[in-house]
């Protein structure tokens, strides 16, 4: 193992860095050379056992519950003091793991401390009401924590995501246990240090790797769990569902988009070029409110596409150490997935303005920024997450047409607007069906605001204050005198 990189790391359990329990290993691998970069240990579903069994054991002490809510809140700015020491080793990791640039890796720490800092600020903040029942009754409500929070994050933002959600169960008194992606795991191992470092009371935070069949498997359908955050797939989140049927686990689902952007004839074509082409090509396209599609009204389709082009064709693809402008997807599967859902759309009648394919002579899973054009709503390439940098633009005639294409699909994570026209802004986000609406700005907004989807997109919202919500229960206490 090279790159200055630890070659093993262990899981975090009660407070203890734990082998796996059969001593199995995973090989963690760079996907911008396909060679393994280090080892961890491989989470089996006994070790699943031993981290809930060792959140319940916390949780049941009460030490996080009867906390001073605001040092609950303490806690977290701790985390987020101590991860200043690991900033240059977490974005090394990101660019060996994940395929970031080192710059990016920076703000991804910058990010995560964001997200602790901003709970941390809310732990004494989330309150009850008094509801009047007349003379002679009290009457208020409580937001009870649920308990163990059961957690999967996605491969291609481990570290802000994991922080977001643990941050969240952890001010409202909740423990947590986090399953770490197989292919990324090794920044949020760093973030477990920070936890410890910080005085995290023992089995509060635990984060176990181990694959989504095995581990993850054995997270969703523990008896012993009492809520499930997810953020994948949607066809393993309905996995997820199926096992948390059985005891009516509540759960927060973020389950990806296929979001589309409609570009209106008055738009800034300068300012819309640069904006779509960052919110497709950043990350190589594995984000899952990426704007993947663009529906452009048809009299200024031409000028802008040549735009887009142009700006694409610019991006330098290749390994983030090298601080290239798009890296590479994270393993041979997605990256066969992402060439051969293109040959789907050249076999379906679209125009390849760019790409297509992968990136030729380079070793690693690099894709071409790809752009189709000429594409109609009901070609597959229009309908599936691709998860990677394929833009594809379909043109329209009237706002009422932009609408019906924008959501003609069953996801509903994100959408946008182009236009100088306020009135027609508000009047298309208002008929818009995605969780959130960006105007004249691909993600325009920040922690502060509510994130999450509609239709197959998945429920519950992460960030902002709305997502403590998805962490807590509220229980009545009606009292007569």
């Amino acid at each position: 193992m090279t790159h200055g990189i630890r070659p093993y790391w262990q899981n975090f359990i009660g407070g203890e860095w734990v082998d796996g329990g059969d001593g199995g290993r995973i090989t963690v691998t760079d996907p911008a050379t396909g060679q393994p970069i280090a080892e961890v240990a491989r989470g089996t579903p006994a070790d699943i056992d031993r981290a809930v069994a060792s959140a319940r054991a916390c949780f049941n002490s009460r030490l996080l519950r009867d906390m001073r809510p605001h040092r609950r809140g303490d806690l977290m700015l701790a985390v987020a003091r101590e991860l200043d020491a690991c900033v240059e080793e977490i974005a090394l990791l990101e660019c060996h793991d994940n395929g970031k640039t080192l710059a990016a890796g920076r703000a991804e720490v910058a990010l995560t401390q964001r997200y602790l800092t901003y709970y941390a600020g809310l732990a004494d903040k989330l309150e009850g009401r008094q509801i009047p029942l007349g003379d002679g009754y009290i009457d208020y409500t409580l937001h009870e924590p649920y308990g163990v929070s059961a957690q999967i994050v996605p491969w291609n933002g481990p570290l802000p995501v994991g922080a977001r959600s643990i941050a969240c169960a952890i001010i409202t008194g909740n423990t947590v246990v986090l399953k770490s992606p197989e292919d990324s795991p090794l920044s949020l191992f760093v973030l477990a240090e920070a936890c410890q470092r910080a005085g995290l009371p023992a089995g509060a935070v635990n984060i176990v790797c181990g694959y989504g069949h095995d581990a993850g498997a054995a997270l969703a359908a523990h008896r012993d769990i009492d809520q499930i955050v997810f953020t994948g797939s949607v066809a393993t989140g309905q996995s997820v569902l199926r096992a948390a049927v059985d005891r009516v686990v509540p759960c927060v689902m973020e389950l990806g988009g296929k979001s589309g952007a409609i570009v209106y004839a008055d738009a800034d074509l300068d300012r819309t070029a640069a904006s779509a082409v960052r919110g497709i090509f950043n990350h190589a396209g594995q984000i899952c409110s990426a704007g993947s599609r663009l529906i452009v009204h048809r009299s200024i389709h031409d000028d802008l596409m040549a735009k887009v082009h142009k700006l694409a064709a610019q991006r330098s693809v290749g390994p983030g150490i090298e601080a290239c402008d798009m890296g590479p997807l994270i393993n041979a599967r997605q990256l066969d997935r992402v060439e051969a859902l293109c040959r789907v759309g050249v076999d379906e009648g679209a125009t390849l303005l760019m790409g297509g394919a992968r990136v030729p002579g380079m070793p690693g899973h690099f894709m071409a920024p790809t752009i189709f054009t000429n594409v109609r709503p009901d070609m597959r390439i229009a309908q599936e997450e691709f998860f990677g940098p394929v833009l594809v633009v379909l043109p329209f005639d009237t706002p009422e047409e932009a609408i019906a294409i924008a959501n003609g699909t069953d996801y509903g994570l994100a959408a946008g607007v182009y236009t100088r026209d306020l009135k027609l802004a508000h009047w298309t986000a208002d008929r818009l069906v995605a969780g959130q609406i960006y105007v004249n700005e691909w993600w325009a907004g920040g922690i502060e605001t509510p994130f999450g989807g509609m239709k197959r997109s998945g429920y519950g919202r992460e960030k902002g204050q709305e997502a403590l919500l998805g962490y807590v229960q509220t229980k009545n206490v009606a009292i007569r005198l």
